[in-house]
């Protein structure tokens, strides 16, 4: 095997995920639990998903990882952002994550937005509506979050 640089990335697509932080999309009915809550409370323990799906990505976190807050209901937008903390993914069905608050986002960005734009027409988000937690590419966490 040739040796590497000290910065190569493979381009094998397993390998990009364990190298490569994640970000994800975590959903929040705001009159349940709001980003305005987590702003308050700094932290939060992020729990009772049950969707086996959202369950994976949960399991999948790790501490450092971004996060965005998106309100579902009447609001239906990317608000702000978090941080994983730590991850128990214990031997229940259900896992907690432990977030930290991160900051609002200065320009939210509607679903009908995210619908349009192109860098989300494969991603769950739009095509499972229902998921409660989404993975994210850094393009659209960049975009989501103005960076």
């Amino acid at each position: 095997m040739t040796p590497q640089p000290k910065n190569y990335v493979s381009a094998e697509p397993a390998l990009l995920f364990t190298i490569l932080p994640m970000n994800y999309l975590l959903k929040t009915e705001p009159s349940v639990y709001s980003f305005a809550d987590l702003s308050r409370e700094k932290a939060t323990i992020w729990d009772g998903v049950t969707n086996p799906a959202a369950v994976k990505h949960l399991r999948e976190m790790k501490p450092a990882e971004r996060l965005v807050i998106y309100h579902t209901g009447d609001e239906k937008s990317a608000v702000g952002t978090a941080t994983v903390v730590s991850v128990d993914a214990g031997e229940s069905k259900t896992t907690q994550v432990r977030i930290k608050v991160g900051s609002a986002i200065a320009k939210p960005k509607t679903l009908a937005e995210i619908k349009a734009h192109k860098s989300f027409a494969d991603s769950p988000l739009v095509r499972q509506g229902r998921l409660s937690v989404v993975p994210l590419t850094s393009a659209q966490y960049s975009w989501l979050t103005g960076g």
